[in-house]
């Protein structure tokens, strides 16, 4: 039976590696997302998220929730909360090595200079870097919220060409975020639960 639960933990954490890589700063001032005003972009520390995440193929979909952490300039730990049989599944990229451990199979695989493929595709930087890289970036507006829709210029990836994400004008934080497909399809729906901006320090990331 031990057997067969670490054989199971291995097939999901390469699929979970592979879903980590094709899908790594928003500030708590009470500023939105404006392309003049880079300085309020290129000003986020740190932020921390629980998510619920939307996994869509032509077969099925597949659902997480998941705990991501980030600190700059290029720490950031993503920790799975639900499904019951991956839960506490963690990855934890330091810029240099990433780290893949499971506390409740206690199996850890540490992997050095590890090339983290255009960061992480879940996290609020990879949207900002690709933000940033877009010169064309459309924006729209409703009563409630602020709606960003980017191109991710140097995708390879035809299941990850645009990403959209919506801010709250109330709190100015992310509500959730879809990445998009070449036809514009959602892969990807991101709902953030709970998200927490520039309060991290790295003990809280490394320790937790």
């Amino acid at each position: 039976m031990k057997k067969k639960i670490i054989f199971l933990f291995f097939i999901v954490l390469i699929s979970i590696i592979i879903f980590i890589q094709i899908t790594y700063k928003l500030s708590n001032s009470g500023n939105n997302i404006i392309k003049s005003d880079n300085n309020n972009i290129l000003n986020i520390r740190s932020y921390e998220a629980i998510m619920e995440v939307e996994v869509y193929s032509n077969k099925n979909t597949n659902k997480y929730v998941i705990k991501q952490q980030y600190l700059e300039p290029n720490l950031i730990k993503q920790e799975v909360v639900e499904p019951e049989n991956i839960r506490g599944l963690i990855t934890i990229f330091d810029g240099t090595n990433l780290t893949i451990e499971n506390n409740l199979l206690g199996v850890k695989a540490l992997y050095e200079n590890y090339k983290y493929v255009q960061g992480n595709s879940l996290s609020l930087n990879s949207f900002i870097e690709d933000y940033l890289e877009d010169r064309n970036p459309e924006i729209n507006e409703t009563d409630e919220e602020t709606i960003i829709k980017v191109k991710v210029l140097n995708s390879q990836n035809k299941y990850e060409m645009y990403k959209k994400l919506y801010i709250d004008k109330d709190t100015r934080l992310p509500t959730k975020m879809e990445i998009l497909d070449i036809n514009q399809n959602i892969t990807v729906y991101i709902l953030y639960r709970e998200i927490k901006i520039n309060q991290l320090n790295k003990e809280d990331i490394i320790v937790k």
